[in-house]
């Protein structure tokens, strides 16, 4: 679990490294974000047949940092129409 949590913090991180533009999430947002990414990615490589959901692995891991990305948009959207 903790490991699930790093892994989180640092795929969020690197969402916001990529994205360009100033983003207004605080570490909470980012580890969420991470954490959301990293499901999403585990889903998809096991539907691939790579790895388990909760397995770390290259193509989950590269499909966890896309899909924060493009999660951190949803967000920043969400925060730009209030």
């Amino acid at each position: 679990m903790i490991g699930f949590i790093v892994a989180g913090l640092v795929i969020g991180a690197l969402a916001r490294l990529i994205k360009p533009g100033r983003q207004g999430i605080g570490l909470l947002g980012t580890l969420l974000v991470g954490l959301a990414g990293s499901v999403v990615g585990g889903v998809i490589a096991n539907l691939l047949g790579t790895g388990d959901i909760w397995e770390l692995n290259v193509l989950g891991f590269i499909v966890a940092v896309i899909s924060a990305i493009l999660l951190l948009g949803v967000v920043e959207g969400a925060a730009a129409r209030r």
